[in-house]
């Protein structure tokens, strides 16, 4: 099996274990990686990534991604790098590279830009979609305070006489991360 590196920024939160959804040992994947917004097909590179959340399999062909990732992206100026990898990307470097990249779905990785609706099968959240550091600490905090809130509901369930009992749930809104497109950074 080759090596494998999972990447992320600070501001993911886990909630829970990422490898079961993965595809660990799917030797034909070569990258996965987070979208804002998943349009259903996670082969079509029509999905609007997000590289603050990947997974990849160490091999020539993404050893090659990342050596023109990380040489364009320091001569781009006014990109971010996400922007640099999603030109790489659209220009058609994947094919070029025979490289198979697999796109994960907004249920199980979520972020701001795309809540996950089913909060029994969400595994990260990302803060994305968010112009400061001071909002996206304000929206993982509430994360957190949502998550201990459905887990203890579960609990409370669970010791609950048998029955059809539903655990209501909706996330807070991400309003520090929407307030901060208000305001200069």
């Amino acid at each position: 099996m080759c090596p494998r590196l999972l990447m992320e920024d600070t501001d993911v939160m886990w909630l829970r274990n990422p490898f079961s959804r993965l595809g660990i040992y799917n030797e034909s994947v070569d990258l996965q990686m987070s979208t804002d917004w998943f349009n259903g097909d996670p082969q079509s590179e029509k999905n609007a990534i997000n590289t603050g959340f990947y997974f990849t399999r160490s091999n020539n062909k993404t050893i090659s991604l990342f050596d023109a990732w990380y040489g364009r992206k320091d001569n781009s100026s006014g990109k971010k790098e996400q922007d640099v990898f999603f030109d790489l990307m659209t220009a058609g470097m994947f094919g070029q590279l025979g490289l198979h990249a697999r796109f994960l779905d907004t249920v199980f990785f979520s972020g701001f830009c795309t809540d996950s609706n089913d909060i029994k099968a969400v595994i990260t959240v990302h803060a994305n979609c968010c112009r400061s550091i001071n909002a996206k600490v304000r929206d993982l905090t509430a994360v957190l305070r949502d998550w201990k809130r459905f887990k203890a509901a579960s609990a409370a369930a669970a010791e609950a006489p048998p029955s059809n009992v539903t655990v209501p749930f909706s996330w807070t809104g991400h309003f520090g991360c929407w307030n901060s497109w208000k305001t200069k950074v």
